[in-house]
């Protein structure tokens, strides 16, 4: 049997989530039995591939490169977990939401700048006027809430994704199960 392709994604978030699926410890060692991670921050590939069996990802959606990136991973994965609060719910970066971007930009580089006042237009990707979790952008097949799901609830949802096993997490909702 070959192994599946598994992906992990890390969009507007703190990446507490990629933390707490790293704090699987050993338990990674016998995930790597089964699936190759093929697209991480924790690896070194550049270009998502055109085929991912799962996709796990973190953070909301706040900016148009955050949006076309989702957008491709749902167009390349058979699977897209929603993988913590951020994705499931928009959490923490969703607070500048009544703000806007403007004023949150003007803060962290106009205002509080003691060198070279100016907001980066770079570096800095384009933000939407309003964050959103992932669903709301593209089709998510499980949400995996959690700020951020521990490292308890990631092995049991994988080893059941993998599986193709019923996922048996009472906190875990999955459409069309």
């Amino acid at each position: 049997m070959s192994k599946l392709k598994l992906a992990t994604v890390w969009l507007d978030g703190c990446s507490g989530c990629h933390m707490s699926f790293l704090d699987m410890d050993e338990r990674l060692l016998t995930l790597a039995e089964l699936v190759d991670i093929v697209y991480s921050p924790i690896v070194d590939t550049k270009d998502y591939p055109d085929e991912v069996d799962i996709a796990l990802v973190e953070g909301a959606v706040a900016s148009v490169d955050d949006e076309k990136k989702i957008r491709k991973i749902r167009a390349h994965s058979k699977m897209l977990v929603a993988m913590g609060d951020c994705a499931v719910a928009g959490n923490v970066p969703s607070m500048r939401n009544p703000f806007g971007p403007e004023p949150i930009l003007d803060r962290a580089y106009i205002e509080t700048a003691t060198i070279q006042p100016q907001i980066p237009c770079v570096v800095v990707p384009q933000l939407l006027r309003v964050v959103k979790p992932i669903h709301e952008f593209v089709k998510v097949d499980v949400f995996l809430p959690g700020c951020p799901p521990s490292a308890d609830t990631f092995y049991t949802a994988l080893t059941a994704l993998i599986q193709g096993a019923p996922l048996d997490i009472p906190a875990l909702t999955r459409f069309g199960a």
